[in-house]
């Protein structure tokens, strides 16, 4: 039913997303959106010398699974790797497609995303956020490595 991707702790998430805006010469951004509903996310990244995360900010114009799923990045993006948002996505994304186990570590509340796997139409929505942080922290790596510079 879908009652139960809409539960009162997804709700919750929805309504208090942390980070939001953008950030002021970000090392990385990027932003993703889903055609079918036209839900939309910008991500800007600050990282430091090792790569992780130490800024984060976003702008979601998503609905209430989307804005959840923004919530939970939010809540654990500082001090995340690209290794952290490569294992996390692709948890997520087998969770909803495949019905694969839901993340571990700094995003494992995206368990309480299970349910959306029964709603395919509404995956791209969700994942957009997460899909977001890592081409940012990808593009912020490639332009602060000596490699990216040259």
């Amino acid at each position: 039913m879908i009652d139960d991707i809409y539960s009162a702790k997804v709700l919750a998430l929805a309504a208090n997303l942390p980070h939001l805006g953008r950030l002021e010469a970000p090392d990385g951004s990027a932003e993703k959106s889903s055609r079918l509903c036209g839900s939309r996310v910008t991500v800007d990244v600050g990282l430091d010398d090792s790569g992780r995360i130490d800024r984060f900010a976003q702008e979601v114009k998503a609905c209430a699974l989307g804005q959840a799923s923004a919530a939970i990045l939010g809540a654990g993006a500082i001090g995340a790797s690209q290794e952290d948002l490569e294992l996390a996505t692709g948890a997520f994304r087998s969770m909803l497609k495949a019905g694969g186990p839901a993340p571990a570590g700094r995003f494992s509340d995206l368990a309480m995303l299970a349910p959306v796997k029964d709603y395919p139409a509404r995956h791209a929505s969700t994942l957009l956020a997460f899909e977001a942080a890592l081409e940012a922290v990808r593009r912020g790596r490639a332009r602060t490595s000596p490699a990216g510079a040259a």
